[in-house]
């Protein structure tokens, strides 16, 4: 054991110790390269072992790790890939509605309707009057010849019909307006349906088959149904059947709607079409009954009092 006085002095030798042993190194690694740098690589070989021993939890963790990662990956993509199939199988079923209806168009290019209706352009104005709450003014200028009943389409669909005329002015009810109601027919499942407004971006589907649901992606266009002067008119006297209104979607299980394929928020550019036939004089204001007309008169005959057959008188 040493001294206290043995320990300060061995302590202040050590820093001159080590200061001359490393430039001893030093000159030993200048003069003896060789040699040291055997050295050194024999002492890293013996050390291997124990970096191993040291760096094996890491690795391990590392590999589990990556383990893990890759199965939430798989079952990230497995997912993702389920999705994209029922995804395609959908439009699948949608793509081969559309080749059907694009044949049927086709065999009928020849066919040029000699009577095309006439139509007025005009910029739509933002307004927030009036008695409905998705409507909007279309500025046509004068000498319009437009007429309640008339159809109002944008460049890619259906936007609603006519209501009210001014001199320079139209206003047309959306269809989405809570008092729009036009008949429909799905491309896809052939079916018909009622398209109701409710003052959403979506109109609502009803009164369809329960048999024959409407189907997720499918085209909608513009019902046909008889009038009753037994003539094919459109969903209303003055719409033909046919016109582009938008597609399919389920919001949430059982209710369908329509995504419009017209723009509904922000109309620019609207034409307004007369299919108005000349025995047709526009559809009835929402709400307004039908008079009927006065039921026929019998011809009133001449009175005759009656008389108590005398006696002697069959």
């Amino acid at each position: 054991m040493l001294s206290i006085q043995g320990r300060h002095a061995l302590a202040k030798l050590m820093l001159p110790f080590f200061f001359v042993l490393a430039i001893g190194l030093i000159m030993l690694g200048l003069t003896r390269r060789q040699a040291v740098d055997s050295l050194r690589m024999r002492l890293a070989d013996g050390l291997t072992p124990a970096y191993q021993l040291l760096t094996a939890p890491e690795t391990a963790f590392a590999h589990l790790r990556q383990t893990v990662t890759g199965l939430t990956d798989i079952a990230g993509e497995n997912a993702r890939l389920r999705a994209e199939n029922q995804k395609l199988r959908r439009w699948y079923n949608v793509a081969v509605a559309l080749a059907d209806e694009n044949a049927q168009l086709k065999a009928s290019l020849h066919w040029i309707p000699d009577n095309a209706p006439n139509f007025v352009s005009g910029h739509a104005l933002r307004d927030a009057g009036g008695l409905y709450g998705r409507s909007v003014l279309l500025a046509v200028g004068e000498n319009h010849n437009i007429v309640p009943g008339d159809v109002a389409l944008d460049a890619s669909g259906l936007l609603g019909r006519v209501t009210e005329t001014g001199a320079r002015t139209v206003r047309i009810l959306m269809i989405n307006d809570d008092a729009s109601r036009i008949p429909v027919m799905l491309t896809a499942s052939r079916g018909n349906a009622i398209m109701a407004g409710d003052g959403s971006p979506y109109p609502r589907l009803i009164y369809y088959a329960q048999d024959n649901r409407p189907v997720e992606g499918e085209r909608v266009v513009t019902g046909e149904q008889p009038a009753p002067d037994g003539h094919e008119h459109g969903a209303f006297a003055g719409m033909p059947g046919g016109l582009v209104v938008g597609t399919v979607h389920y919001l949430r299980p059982g209710t369908p709607v329509v995504v419009p394929e017209a723009s509904l928020d922000h109309p620019d550019i609207i034409r307004v079409f007369n299919y108005m036939s000349a025995d047709h004089a526009g559809p009835e204001a929402p709400g307004r009954v039908r008079l009927m007309p006065p039921m026929p008169v019998a011809p009133e005959l001449p009175f005759v009092p009656f008389q108590k057959p005398t006696k002697g008188q069959g």
